[in-house]
């Protein structure tokens, strides 16, 4: 679910770019027993994706597709980098 995204801004080469953060909730198996799955990631999307997540609203579910870096040289925190985007229907809260 997009939980909050700022406003779309563009790099100096002129590439839409947004920062968003997302939520997770699921239900996941852990040494035999179901344990429920919840958290928030920090997220950036360019391109046209970041276009894609600028038109949706917060509490939108969204299906992302990426992969992991480090916010910046100085902090080693994970950020998710959306490639792709899927927007759920039926599921937006709002």
């Amino acid at each position: 679910m997009l939980i909050e995204r700022k406003a779309l801004r563009y790099t100096p080469a002129g590439v839409p770019v947004v920062e968003c953060v997302i939520g997770h909730q699921s239900e996941q198996i852990e040494a035999g027993s179901p344990r429920r799955v919840e958290c928030e990631i920090p997220a950036i999307a360019l391109g046209d994706t970041a276009r894609w997540i600028q038109d949706a609203a917060p509490g939108m579910s969204v299906r992302l597709g990426g992969f992991l870096a480090a916010r910046s040289k100085n902090s080693k925190q994970p950020r998710l980098h959306v490639t792709t985007i899927e927007f759920e229907e039926g599921n937006q809260n709002g």
